[in-house]
């Protein structure tokens, strides 16, 4: 067992580590008593239909917040949401800087004032390629290809070891918008003299060879836009410059001009215009200019590739967009993947358009959409050229997990560890897997109150779904006597117009009618016992009524 006087370098996910998104992690070096951390990434995932009403969960970062006065900063790989969504939620407790390369420093900057979010942070921008001290860790920034600008691994080195957590990222030697991944600096660091952990993106582990270039999606958008004899419409992320830069070029070709619809892609583009990333990109139109065009002179980029329904896509295909629509012959190209959980929605998009006659194209029919991501023979090309002591799998569900651990056992990495979120890895001097070291948990961001999930009204709301609602309320004198009511509302239970002789209503009244005149006057005048005993009969007759029992509320106020 470690001396807890003893220097070491540990690892702790707080999210992201068992499933995809939420994506948070820290980095302590120094004694077990006293150590200084570092924090990368501050990510989202998305509610479903577990967590009706809520839009964003995140991690918990009571851990953190208990160790505050150590914690050094905050440093994101990159600007996609679930890296750096939860930034302007929860990093404005913490008394240290945010690190981010200029791309997502603006994206910072553009969130908080598009959302009028009066929080700030102290963003410092880092440089790929230029290494800089926080406390006892030298951090370096290393360009990787991924479907957004300015993504990196980052490099931490201390004097026990080094560390290379990879973020997100792919081997695309074509990328479209952006370098391709920093190949020779990562073969640098296989000639490292420290050892190395490799903590690493997981989400491909499970597919054979290497991932599809944007350039040969870029071939097949130009090829699938030049064939159109109508509008074409494209739905993609909107962080994904590449990709946007690729349709534009394609419209240009075929001699279209380019209309943008959704908030997100005006201010993404916005951004990537203003640092340079758009050259030789003509100024996109406002959706104002849509109806204006000729039918064969334009493509639309627009919102909502995972099925949104406030975005764009989703409102033309249910025709209640104000300024766009599609008609027969028309296509729409789904440039995307839908992310795990979304699919139904997507699904319901493209069925809409089909019944307007508006050709679909997926990745199914083209390849008009690569991951970002890699795949096995990308996994194996990285451990042979920064040759890991120890292989950490993050960045995905258990199955992508035990995949990536499997695979670096069979490629002969000497220590490879399973973690979940809030085990704690010590990586050196001395490595040990420390299973639920770390108490975690997540965030639901609840309208605009931050909470937990058992304070979040999270679990009514799953109530009131399955079991409708009663409400019961009536006044009596102190003899227990009815003077007002009962008045009953009844919510999310059906009543069907045949086969009963009275309503669901009148046979509650009835059955509270009775539970009063069978109580002696002593007890029906306790009010508390009287709404215990109207629930229970309420309750009983909705469910010999429905066959299902309602949440029955009931106010009894004694006058």
């Amino acid at each position: 067992m470690a001396n807890k006087y003893q220097d070491e370098l540990v690892f702790v996910p707080f999210g992201g580590v068992g499933e995809i998104g939420m994506n948070m992690a820290a980095y302590g070096f120094g004694p077990e008593n006293n150590r200084k951390w570092i924090v990368l990434d501050c990510g989202v995932t998305f509610g479903g239909p577990n967590q009706p009403g809520i839009e964003l969960i995140m991690a918990d970062p009571t851990f953190l917040e208990d160790e505050s006065e150590n914690v050094l900063g905050l440093i994101l790989t990159h600007s996609h949401e679930d890296h750096y969504g939860a930034a302007l939620d929860l990093w404005p407790s913490f008394d240290s800087p945010v690190y981010a390369t200029p791309f997502t420093k603006a994206m910072i900057k553009a969130k908080r004032l598009g959302n009028n979010i009066d929080a700030n942070l102290d963003v410092r921008e880092m440089v790929q390629g230029k290494p800089f001290n926080l406390g006892p860790f030298t951090i370096e920034a290393i360009n990787m290809a991924h479907s957004i600008p300015e993504c990196n691994s980052i490099l931490i080195k201390t004097p026990l070891g080094q560390a290379l957590h990879t973020g997100d990222w792919k081997l695309d030697p074509h990328p479209v918008g952006s370098p391709p991944t920093d190949e020779k600096r990562l073969q640098k660091i296989g000639d490292h003299k420290l050892p190395l952990a490799l903590i690493c993106d997981s989400t491909n582990a499970k597919k054979e060879g290497i991932s599809a270039s944007e350039k040969d999606v870029a071939k097949n958008l130009e090829k699938i836009i030049k064939s159109a004899k109508h509008r074409v419409a494209v739905t993609t992320f909107a962080s994904n410059i590449g990709r946007i830069i690729s349709i534009a070029r394609a419209a240009k070709k075929a001699n279209r001009q380019v209309v943008l619809s959704g908030l997100s892609l005006h201010r993404v583009t916005t951004i990537a215009r203003e640092l340079g990333m758009l050259e030789g990109i003509e100024p996109f139109l406002d959706q104002d200019a849509y109806l204006h065009l000729p039918r064969n002179k334009l493509v639309l980029i627009c919102t909502g590739s995972q099925g949104e329904q406030r975005a764009a896509v989703s409102r033309i295909a249910r025709g209640v967009h104000p300024a766009i629509e599609l008609n027969a012959g028309d296509m729409m190209i789904f440039s995307s993947w839908a992310i795990p959980g979304n699919e139904r929605e997507v699904i319901d998009i493209q069925n809409q358009l089909i019944d307007k006659n508006v050709k679909i194209i997926t990745n199914d029919d083209e390849l008009v959409h690569v991951s970002g991501h890699p795949r096995i023979g990308e996994l194996k090309n990285l451990y042979d050229w920064v040759k890991p002591d120890i292989l950490i799998p993050v960045h995905g569900e258990a199955m992508h997990l035990e995949a990536h651990a499997k695979l670096g056992k069979a490629e002969g990495i000497k220590q490879v560890f399973s973690i979940r979120n809030g085990d704690m890895v010590k990586l050196f001097p001395n490595s040990e897997h420390l299973v639920a070291e770390i108490a975690v948990g997540e965030l639901y961001l609840d309208g605009n109150i931050l909470c937990t999930p058992r304070e979040s009204g999270v679990s009514g709301r799953k109530k009131l779904s399955f079991g409708g609602l009663v409400n019961v309320s009536l006044c009596i004198n102190r003899h227990g006597e009815i003077i007002s009511g009962p008045d009953i509302e009844i919510t999310g239970v059906p009543k069907p117009d045949e086969n009963y002789e009275d309503s669901l209503e009148v046979i509650i009244e009835k059955a509270i009618i009775g539970v009063i005149a069978s109580m002696p006057q002593k007890r029906r005048s306790n009010d508390v016992k009287l709404q215990a005993a109207i629930k229970r009969a309420t309750r009983s007759e909705v469910r010999n009524y429905w066959g299902r029992k309602p949440n029955v509320y009931v106010f009894v106020h004694v006058i």
